[in-house]
């Protein structure tokens, strides 16, 4: 016997299936879709076997050993990897090792374990106890099979020793998976007659094109999701619900673990590598239905898959961006969902552009939830004009805000401030000689985080402790610039040492289970603001939250990419619908120094459709999506002259190949330089170019031996 394996090695050189021959004592344990141990040069690696031969006529190495028991990646995985090297141009080796947690993979293989309990069965039914402690133990087992040994050891560990010597009781080892789900049967709500049109329309409409909700924020769209799955399960099917955010995990798998319990796995980086592993392999054997995760969990080993929903799906976290393949999960649910014939529900309070603009062509089935489930109104939105406050005040919150927190507070209510920027301050300079603090590997000021007195760099991690003096005139004259989550809190305990404020950011939730702890110390009225990121501005629920304060509307409108604005209304009317969510009416706060620009004026008004109208005659002039594709083609590498220089001749080649394709650039990215590495940047817009793909891919294999420069092609960028 003969396989063909394709080694886990991610270069383009050795991204093809190698021959190995197959020991006599191995041939019953191959099959498709399982990984080897194979020799590779001077190497030993894992590999999948993708081919089954009889023989060849070469001579071939020997396949060492077996990896798994069970097949790793099915029929349907295998032939996903093959269509996401196609349409991403990535090696074939690393879309399947996307699908994979990192314990199903060579290096951590060894250091995660399966996790056991032990339990004890009766084996002699006529044996005279001895002792008390004896007879209370052999009483258990009159009505159970077997009993866990901590129950047992608690009654006496020297009378369980005694029976199992005798061979009263032996013990079994059985698989203990280290997550948890408690049921609760009365956490099902009825629906509202529109959230019932909406479930109806899913489950006996068309499975041909994916179902849009739109439904504003409260309006119930996570009591829709579950209905739907109820019905799946129902069935006999599996189904899939996405979340963008870690943050949002937590409460999901709360909400859906009271209604289905350990039908339910949840596949998020936020679990621990043993903790994934379990749930991976619980999912593949068959003995979870339902799987809530964030973008990875899309490659979740489902069979016979019934639905598959991405809720929030405008966020951009769907998109791996940062690392080959560079894949959307909305793509691959579209394809599970028409390899399954099943369902695709794309959920969110702001739809993306490209979604919407879908369902307004019929290319996706627009469903609208334009009602909170209780009748209440849409919070009441207030802009404050920073232009004037500023010089009122050198404080980041303003008196109107601080007078409605100080009420809020009164009334035994909760508010939430939002500041989309972690750290103390954004850089510290020099008042003497103007110098600013940078990183010493990217062209970035480095951000200040007072809790430990450290300069960080936010890009590549380098960090150093805040000197005394200006490293350039060595006067003692550094002043921190700028504002962070950390020194709004610091204003806050000054402002208001009455209130407790829980601040919730990457910094103060990096530890495990820190966001669960502090969503349900949240919940549990033991702080009276939660200050955070865009962390607290999706999918958070809580009754007694009736007012959000925007600190800085600005943040990411002043980004410099096509999408800011859409970002900016995105982020602030998702923000903005965690006010007045029960019984009590709401308030949003937006601080801003735009308060004309259309993205903040169409968020007052709730008005989504307004802004998306709005957006589109921008989009549509300057060529952006939906009207255009985008490919984003980046150049990097440490000699920046001659980089440049490549970046140039593959414009060139670019524009002599492609007919139809607008080509802008190359452009140093906005910050060029990230550890050591300069960046080049080249925008490709197109409607229909076909042999684009071949031509990048002509591209890519020309530099794939060239040490000095890297290219990464990414279609569909969600940023530049």
């Amino acid at each position: 016997m003969v396989v063909g394996v394709l080694v886990q090695l991610s270069s383009q050189n050795v991204d093809k299936i190698f021959d190995y021959l197959v020991p006599k004592e191995l041939e019953n344990s191959i099959q498709i879709g399982i990984r080897v141990l194979v020799p590779f040069g001077r190497q030993t690696l894992e590999g999948f076997v993708l081919e089954i031969k009889d023989s060849s006529s070469l001579e071939l190495k020997e396949v060492y050993s077996v990896v798994d028991q069970d097949i790793v990646l099915n029929d349907e995985l295998l032939e996903l990897g093959k269509v996401i090297q196609k349409d991403t141009l990535s090696t074939l080796i690393s879309a399947y090792q996307v699908m994979l947690p990192k314990a199903l993979k060579a290096k951590a293989g060894s250091t995660v374990h399966k996790k056991f309990h032990t339990f004890y069965r009766l084996r002699q039914n006529d044996y005279v106890a001895r002792s008390l402690s004896q007879k209370k133990i052999l009483e258990l087992f009159h009505d159970r099979d077997e009993i866990p040994r901590e129950e047992l050891v608690s009654i006496s560990s020297s009378s369980l020793s005694t029976l199992v010597e005798k061979g009263v009781l032996f013990s079994v080892q059985k698989e203990d998976y280290r997550m948890k789900y408690e049921i609760n049967q009365d956490s099902k709500k009825t629906l509202t007659s529109l959230q019932q049109q909406v479930v109806d329309a899913v489950i006996h409409g068309s499975v041909e094109q994916p179902f849009l909700l739109f439904g504003v924020t409260g309006s119930g769209k996570t009591e829709v999701y579950m209905h739907i799955i109820e019905h799946v399960l129902e069935e006999g099917k599996t189904a899939i619900i996405l979340v963008p955010e870690i943050s949002l995990t937590p409460q999901m798998v709360e909400q859906f673990s009271n209604r289905f319990g350990n039908q339910i796995a949840a596949l998020h980086s936020a679990l621990s590598e043993g903790e994934k592993y379990d749930e991976w392999r619980r999912i593949a054997r068959g003995e979870a239905s339902i799987v809530i995760g964030a973008r990875s969990a899309i490659f979740a080993p489902l069979k016979n898959i019934g639905v598959i929903i991405i809720d929030e799906e405008h966020s951009d976290s769907y998109k791996q961006s940062d690392k080959n393949p560079r894949y959307h999960a909305r793509d691959i649910a579209i394809w599970r969902a028409k390899y399954h014939h099943c369902p695709v529900l794309l959920g969110s309070a702001t739809p993306s552009l490209e979604s919407m603009a879908r369902a307004q062509k019929g290319v996706y089935q627009l469903l609208t939830l334009r009602e909170r489930v209780n009748g209440k109104k849409l919070p009441k939105v207030e802009i404050i004009d920073m232009n004037q406050e500023a010089k009122k005040s050198s404080s980041h919150l303003t008196v109107q805000l601080l007078n409605e927190i100080n009420d809020c507070i009164d009334r035994g209510e909760q508010a939430i401030l939002f500041l989309n920027r972690r750290g103390f301050s954004t850089f510290v300079t020099c008042k003497n000689c103007a110098e600013t603090i940078k990183c010493p590997h990217c062209d970035i000021t480095l951000t200040y985080h007072k809790s430990n007195r450290m300069l960080r760099c936010h890009y590549c991690g380098y960090a150093t402790p805040l000197p005394k003096v200006c490293p350039n005139c060595h006067e003692e004259a550094l002043s921190d610039l700028g504002v962070g989550t950390e020194k709004i809190e610091e204003e806050l305990h000054q402002l208001l040492p009455y209130a407790k404020v829980l601040r919730m950011d990457v910094d103060t939730t990096s530890r495990k289970g820190a966001h669960k702890k502090m969503i349900e110390a949240f919940r549990n009225h033991e702080y009276d603001i939660l200050l955070g990121t865009q962390i607290v501005a999706k999918g958070l629920d809580f009754s007694l939250v009736t007012l959000v304060g925007v600190i800085n509307a600005d943040t990411s409108l002043n980004i410099p990419d096509f999408r800011s604005s859409e970002n900016t209304y995105s982020l602030l009317s998702q923000v903005a619908g965690r006010s007045g969510r029960s019984e009590k009416s709401g308030k949003v706060l937006i601080q801003t120094f735009n308060p004309d620009h259309y993205a903040i004026s169409f968020v007052k008004n709730h008005d989504y459709l307004g802004f998306y109208h709005e957006e589109m005659i921008i989009r549509k002039k300057l060529g952006y999506p939906p009207f255009y594709y985008l490919c984003y083609v980046k150049v990097s590498g440490k000699d920046v002259s001659y980089l440049f220089q490549e970046a140039l001749k593959i414009k060139r080649s670019l524009e002599r190949n492609l007919t139809h394709t607008i080509i802008l650039g190359p452009t140093s990215l906005a910050v060029f330089r990230v550890n050591n590495i300069y960046r080049y940047g080249i925008i490709l817009k197109y409607k229909r170019e076909e042999n684009l793909r071949d031509i990048l891919s002509k591209i890519q294999n020309h530099y794939k031996t060239n040490s000095k420069v890297r290219i990464d092609i990414d279609f569909s960028p969600s940023h530049f």
